[in-house]
């Protein structure tokens, strides 16, 4: 734990060297164009750094290294023991700089600098320890065969790896990804958010410190959808991972069938249900749960629980309990180590946040808590999370994805209504389910469509739970071991003896 203020953190801003270029074969380096975008803070609004704008040139670039790399096989037959050493000591080096990857974290995407401190960073770390841990203990198959023969099943990396990652989580989403490709013997080329690219751009230093060869992972930051556009459809990628948004995520399906059919593995969009029955065994844990559900990271969050489905016979008793909860989440400046709500990544999606607050109004929903722009004369981003009573799952605001602190209560009589509002949506990540009853919870977890379903809390699991979703929010599992089918290639091979 740091015992660093808010001062201290806002003089290290002040001294922080950024670097914005890519990275491409183990060194920085400008965009072919020479084009750079400008990356602000959402904190007030300053200018962190130029960025290069990355091209369909440059992606060639990267592809072309990624390629050489894999086929070399100075990382893709590596020993497995030492790739597992090279993955170990690069989730090292994250903690080693834990402080000053938090704050590039933080200035770039407006999280409160605890968030990025205590949770982002240090679990960045964990994915890539906890997958380079696995690569030795990952066993292939002898299938059941005559005596005279032997049959191999085996699992080869699948090549060149393009990541595409959201803003929300920078590092955190990346090294979801990152962990099981590199470990699986993979090149990768990594595509951050423009709103967000800075620890990307970093930790790809760091990797090379780390052991894992020049050229085995590259970062591209761009802006706009070019670069990402040029990977999706590039012949020599021949894997496309992918969390962002559901529309996104269904052009990149396109982008693959236009071009090599690359694997495309999609984390995509949610509006999750959060159920409280009646006979939730603690209604104010629930409440403070339901409040953290929407407020933490600015509800910048691909599984918050905006939609809060609540029995009616204690909706009157549990609503203003959930309203007092929100109190405790206050907007402030990320970089006072007592905050707990940031600023959103930038004015845009403030601007959207709002407009589906106005949404919420011009639909008949009654606004009960926040629903307002605050701290305008930092400069920043701010918006109060907002809650709105008396929403029908026809609205607006209960059927799109707000990605901001805006919370929708919903009203049901029986576990059948709930269940069928639940999984009334296009989406399917996440659920919370409140409940006393152990049958009821499982057989409503049951029901639910969804990829992960969290008992009497909310966003329960570690990396040993598989994370991803059902419908259009996408295919494929980030974490656990099933994240490895991701990125390997199953093999048969038949001896005859």
């Amino acid at each position: 734990m740091t015992t660093l203020t808010r001062a201290d953190w806002e003089q290290r801003a002040r001294d922080l060297k950024i670097e914005g270029r890519a990275y491409i074969n183990g060194e920085y380096t400008a965009a072919v164009s020479g084009a750079t975008f400008e990356c602000l803070s959402p904190v007030d609004g300053r200018l962190l750094a130029q960025v290069a704008s990355c091209d369909a040139a440059d992606a060639q670039r990267a592809v072309d290294s990624a390629r050489a790399t894999f086929d070399s096989g100075v990382w893709s037959r590596l020993a497995p023991v030492k790739r597992k050493a090279a993955m170990i000591q690069f989730a090292a080096l994250l903690d080693e700089h834990v402080e000053e990857l938090a704050l590039l974290e933080t200035l770039d995407m407006g999280k409160p600098i605890s968030d990025s401190l205590n949770i982002d960073i240090p679990g960045s770390a964990q994915a890539l320890r906890w997958n380079g841990e696995a690569i030795d203990k990952i066993y292939d198959e002898v299938a059941a065969t005559p005596h005279d023969q032997l049959g191999l099943v085996t699992r080869e990396p699948i090549g060149v790896v393009a990541a595409i990652v959201p803003w929300n989580f920078p590092l955190l989403m990346a090294c979801w990804k990152l962990g099981p490709a590199l470990s699986s013997g993979n090149s990768v080329i990594l595509k951050p958010s423009e709103k967000s690219p800075l620890t990307a751009i970093r930790v790809a230093q760091l990797a090379v410190e780390a052991g894992i060869p020049a050229g085995v992972f590259n970062v591209l930051p761009g802006y706009g959808h070019t670069v990402g556009k040029a990977l999706a459809l590039h012949m020599d990628v021949d894997t496309l991972v992918f969390t962002g948004s559901t529309r996104t995520a269904k052009q990149l399906l396109i982008y693959s069938g236009e071009s090599n059919m690359k694997r495309v593995w999609l984390e995509a969009g949610g509006k999750s249900p959060n159920i409280v029955f009646a006979d939730a065994p603690d209604l104010q844990a629930a409440a403070e749960s339901a409040a953290s559900a929407i407020a933490f990271n600015q509800g910048e969050v691909c599984t918050a629980g905006s939609r809060l489905l609540v029995e009616r016979s204690i909706k009157d008793q549990f609503l203003p309990l959930v309203i007092e909860a929100l109190k405790a989440w206050k907007p402030g400046n990320p970089l006072d180590p007592d905050t707990n709500v940031g600023a959103l990544v930038d004015t845009q999606q403030m601007n959207t946040v709002l407009s589906y607050i106005e949404s919420g109004h011009a639909d008949g929903a009654t606004l009960v808590a926040g629903g307002k722009r605050i701290m305008q004369e930092t400069g920043g981003t701010y918006v109060e999370p907002t809650i709105f009573d008396g929403v029908t799952n026809a609205m607006k605001i209960a059927r799109e994805e707000i990605f901001g602190p805006v919370l929708s209560v919903l009203a049901f009589d029986t576990a059948e209504e709930a269940i069928q509002i639940a999984n009334d949506t296009p989406y399917g990540l996440a659920a919370a389910v409140w409940t006393a009853n152990l049958s009821k919870a499982h057989l409503t977890a049951k029901a639910l469509r969804a990829g992960s379903v969290w008992i009497n809390q909310y966003d329960g699991g570690d990396m040993t739970a598989p994370f991803g979703g059902f419908k259009q929010s996408g295919n494929g599992r980030d974490k656990s071991l099933h994240a490895f089918d991701k990125y390997t290639e199953l093999k048969a091979t038949w001896i005859k003896l």
